[in-house]
């Protein structure tokens, strides 16, 4: 392929790297469903997405520097971002239009998708306060990433401010994660758990039903993105549900205002809201 096919190509192309194990990709529905997004916006205007899965954040930085090496995309999407990260500035270095999916603190001048995840999980935290529960599990994704420290830091503080007791562990998104996160969090008997991605929460369900405790007549549940795996489950699963094809798509039109020179902008997802299901008494 000659150098300007190579640059045509590129122009064609927009990357996405998840620093994620495969079998954790392959469990969640979060990016299946946001890249269906992408592509609904993107296909159409002639713009491919091209998904590369790594284990690492070197990986990443490494796949990042290769592709602007060789003009392989005209633009990347970031996705969980730690404070301060460098990732940001490597985008910037290397001239590649960039577009971050969290918090608007962590984008540092490039365009941002924002959900408003603190306030989402204090609204979770409120929602089964307002259902008497007093003792409240929180079983959060990966604390390196800065949404997940916005949603323990909102719920935290809508704990406090109602006289709640909220008890906190960390998983990983995996099923397997979810399981040893439910049994943590069970040694501090709560009546309430909330998950911060749907798989969590059918192992939180399979780990209660295991322990004898009935959902939700024993301990309720919440999950968060609201898959179609959340209504499938049994009991059907609460959850603070987002649109996530539709963050897809305003992410398509972020990164499409990118490539073209637009300004950096702050792009808000939709509300999310919750939906009462017959896992929360």
């Amino acid at each position: 392929m000659s150098t300007e096919e190579s640059v045509a190509e590129a122009q064609r192309r927009v990357g996405l790297v998840l620093a994620r194990a495969s079998r954790v990709l392959g469990e969640e529905p979060f990016y299946h469903e946001f890249i269906e997004g992408l592509e609904r916006v993107l296909t159409p205007t002639g713009v491919s997405v091209l998904v590369k899965v790594v284990t690492d954040r070197q990986a990443e930085n490494e796949s990042y520097e290769r592709w602007a090496e060789h003009q392989r995309v005209s633009g990347v999407i970031l996705v969980d971002l730690a404070p301060d990260d460098d990732r940001v500035e490597l985008v910037k270095r290397l001239e590649l239009p960039a577009v971050v999916l969290g918090a608007p603190s962590t984008a540092f001048g490039l365009p941002t998708v924002w959900t408003d995840d603190t306030d989402y999980a204090r609204e979770a935290i409120r929602f089964l306060a307002d259902r008497g529960h007093r003792v409240i599990g929180q079983l959060s994704g990966p604390l390196s990433f800065v949404h997940t420290q916005l949603r323990r830091d909102g719920a935290r503080t809508e704990a406090e401010q109602l006289g709640v007791t909220l008890v906190q562990a960390e998983g990983d998104y995996s099923y397997e994660s979810g399981r040893a996160g439910a049994t943590e969090l069970l040694t501090r008997r709560p009546t309430a758990i909330v998950c911060d991605n749907d798989v969590m929460a059918l192992a939180v369900l399979d780990t209660l039903r295991e322990n004898d405790l009935a959902v939700p007549g024993d301990v309720s549940v919440v999950a968060w993105d609201d898959s179609g795996l959340c209504q499938l489950a049994v009991p059907a699963l609460s959850a603070i549900s987002h649109d996530v094809v539709r963050i897809g798509e305003i992410a398509a039109k972020a990164m499409l205002d990118a490539m073209a020179g637009e300004p950096p902008a702050v792009y808000q997802a939709p509300p999310a809201h919750i939906v009462a299901r017959e896992s929360t008494s």
